[in-house]
């Protein structure tokens, strides 16, 4: 028998889902569709992109940190050994960069790499950048202040995190424009039912974005300065074994990852406010509660809602036989709506104290910038409500059709102290 979920575009039958995640109905607003996942037994099939998922908190913690499901497989067989087709010669290049990174990796590489970039985003390295992220606010919003009505998305939650990364990576502040295309359009592989075209513009922009920062390396080896770069550069010197492409490949994923998320997190979590005026309301009255804010607003609107992994042995999970070289889902946007985990899971409550959310991941692969983006958060959303506490909505916003990467087109504002 077919079901139709009440009001939904779902078809669920047995254990088995079909839905499109290009409809508006759903990457608008999937928490009410997370909530018929959750009820099914886990893991469930989405059909549509034929994938094993799991949809609850228990499971997608688990997992994150369960070291037979890893993010690369390549290390243990080849594509041909694993039947898949070989990667297109056109699409070789982005593939080289991106396999390169260590959020691609497995251990001993991963930990290699991520021992060398660890240092630089340990908490008390970025408390360091409080003063500077503090001012970068303030001026901001002088400036929003001054238009009286903005695209908070532009004028706000983009500038911060870009121009922030690219300081503590030591490029340049004009370059910004560019990190962002080059990063819109390389992070669009990712997504679940990728068209031709965005393809070829991930791999022209993943060519432009490694020749600039191959040129940004050799300039940093003739002239050393005090940023990110050169201290891999000096680390890769000293016999740590960073060869050059993991180097420009490394820095060029932490441009990206440095704030993709975190605009989504400013932009979801303002829209999340202002539609709970009681909430924002708080917030204005006792700023300091922008930490407990942050954690609410990272489980209650995430910017990354699925991420995959390889079972890289064979195993039985939840009564399920999983085979070598499958591939699993995991929906972190539904664990963190995960009412047996979260007690009024689709209740915002900035001051909700007891909350593991799976935002940044789990396991080795949690996220490294994790005390940046909370940083960031942080100085941004208290700012907001200190300094603009009649901030208005202007319009309703619609989310952009990218499913997983989960962030609003635009936030339109009237901005008032």
């Amino acid at each position: 028998m077919t079901l139709l979920a009440q009001d939904l575009h779902l078809h669920v039958e047995g254990n088995t889902i079909r839905l499109n995640p290009r409809d508006p109905h759903f990457y608008n607003n999937p928490y009410p569709y997370y909530a018929v996942m959750r009820a099914l037994p886990q893991p469930f099939y989405w059909a549509d992109f034929d994938l094993w998922c799991f949809a609850r908190w228990e499971d997608v913690n688990a997992l994150l940190r369960d070291r037979r499901f890893g993010r690369q497989i390549l290390h243990l067989r080849t594509r041909e050994e694993l039947g898949l087709p070989p990667i297109p010669e056109e699409l070789a290049f982005f593939y080289e960069v991106d396999n390169a990174t260590m959020i691609q990796m497995e251990p001993p590489d991963h930990t290699r790499l991520r021992s060398l970039v660890q240092k630089a985003f340990m908490a008390r390295q970025i408390e360091g950048l409080r003063p500077r992220i503090q001012a970068l606010c303030d001026q901001l919003i002088d400036q929003m202040l001054e238009q009286g009505e903005v695209d908070l998305l532009t004028a706000y939650a983009t500038p911060i995190p870009v121009i922030t990364i690219a300081h503590m990576l030591g490029v340049p502040t004009e370059m910004s424009e560019h990190l962002l295309n080059w990063s819109h359009a390389m992070v669009a592989m990712y997504e679940l039912g990728r068209t031709r075209e965005q393809e070829l513009r991930a791999v022209q922009a993943t060519r432009e974005f490694y020749a600039y920062v191959q040129q940004l390396v050799a300039e940093r080896r003739r002239h050393p300065t005090d940023d990110l770069i050169t201290r891999l550069i000096e680390a890769e010197e000293q016999g740590q074994k960073l060869t050059e492409h993991e180097l420009i490949s490394s820095t060029m994923q932490l441009l990206n990852a440095g704030h993709e998320a975190t605009v989504n997190v400013i932009g979801n979590g303002v829209y999340a406010l202002l539609t709970h005026p009681d909430q924002w309301a708080k917030l204005v009255a006792d700023p300091t509660l922008s930490r407990t804010a942050v954690e609410e607003l990272l489980r209650f609107d995430t910017p990354l809602h699925l991420f995959t992994r390889w079972v890289l042995e064979a195993l039985e999970y939840r009564g399920h036989h999983f085979a070598f070289g499958e591939v699993v889902a995991l929906l972190l946007g539904s664990a963190n709506r995960d009412p047996e985990r979260f007690p009024h899971a689709d209740t915002l409550d900035i001051t909700r104290a007891d909350n593991p959310h799976v935002a940044f991941g789990g396991g080795i692969h949690f996220c490294i910038g994790a005390p940046l983006a909370r940083l960031e958060l942080d100085i941004a959303l208290s700012t907001l409500a200190r300094r603009a506490p009649k901030l208005e909505l202007l319009e309703q916003p619609e989310y952009r059709n990218a499913y997983h990467f989960h962030g609003l087109k635009s936030l339109r504002v009237r901005v008032a102290a």
